[in-house]
């Protein structure tokens, strides 16, 4: 039976993941716009998982429908987990190619030559009830010198993976399958699947 869930986020980028990873295990993804939902709450945790649920809970709650929600972000080390819960606001309300100039210019400025990194995601399944599923993922690789590649969204251009690929090169297929959204999705779904 094909199961509806709605994304808890205005990011067409999240919701393009969602779509591409959940449908092969049977799983639809629609829009807040899709189904009628205007939501934006404000993610007042102090964790990804925190965060994730603040969002699913809430949209969950005015559809009436299960939601999915993710919150993830780009943890470096050298910058002691920055920017960590606050990547999407890093930098402020400037554009991406620009947050991602200012994260290197700001890891260079450390003198460290430590350059691991990792993408973190969590992600939330809430129900209307107020019951949740959760899970988490992360991808492990480095920041590289300088952005490569114009795939993907957000920090991909600047993040390499244990391989040293871009994610910004990656061909979005790839990338779902290795990427810290896939991890978090594919622990939820193995989750899903025992209740």
């Amino acid at each position: 039976m094909l199961k509806q869930v709605i994304a808890a986020t205005n990011n067409a980028g999240k919701l393009r993941e969602f779509q591409a990873i959940l449908a092969p295990i049977g799983f639809t993804v629609v829009s807040m716009k899709e189904a009628g939902v205007a939501a934006d709450p404000d993610e007042t945790g102090t964790t990804f998982a925190e965060n994730a649920k603040i969002k699913a809970q809430a949209v969950a709650e005015l559809a009436g429908l299960p939601a999915l929600a993710d919150d993830s972000g780009l943890c470096v080390d050298a910058l002691g987990g920055a920017p960590g819960i606050y990547t999407a606001r890093f930098g402020g309300d400037i554009p991406q190619t620009e947050k991602n100039a200012l994260l290197l210019r700001t890891l260079a400025e450390t003198g460290s030559a430590d350059r691991s990194a990792r993408f973190v995601s969590a992600i939330c399944l809430a129900y209307p009830d107020g019951s949740c599923v959760e899970a988490e993922g992360t991808c492990e690789g480095s920041i590289l010198l300088e952005a490569a590649g114009t795939n993907g969204f957000g920090y991909d251009p600047i993040f390499a993976d244990q391989w040293g690929r871009s994610f910004g090169e990656l061909p979005a297929e790839e990338k779902n399958r290795i990427s810290h959204r896939a991890a978090a999705l594919a622990a939820l779904a193995e989750k899903l699947r025992m209740l």
